[in-house]
């Protein structure tokens, strides 16, 4: 079994209901899966050979390598 080594990334909810949406790669881009996070809650995630994007709604911190992203700022 091959697995895939993409980057993490971490997700803190600063508000109830955030959504975290991952996006597949290929010819086109869809929605592939959702979480819903609640005030306080983190998630870490990790793109794969299907996850090529992630988009965030809602008030959140994210935490990558490349630094730190407020979504209110």
């Amino acid at each position: 079994m091959e697995t895939s080594q993409g980057e993490y990334f971490v997700v803190k909810a600063k508000d109830n209901g955030v959504q975290v949406i991952g996006l597949t790669r290929g010819l086109d881009t869809k929605f592939h899966h959702t979480e819903k996070l609640d005030k306080g809650e983190v998630m870490i995630a990790q793109f794969t050979d299907h996850t090529s994007a992630v988009k965030i709604r809602g008030k959140a911190i994210v935490f990558t390598k490349y630094g730190v992203i407020d979504t209110e700022e």
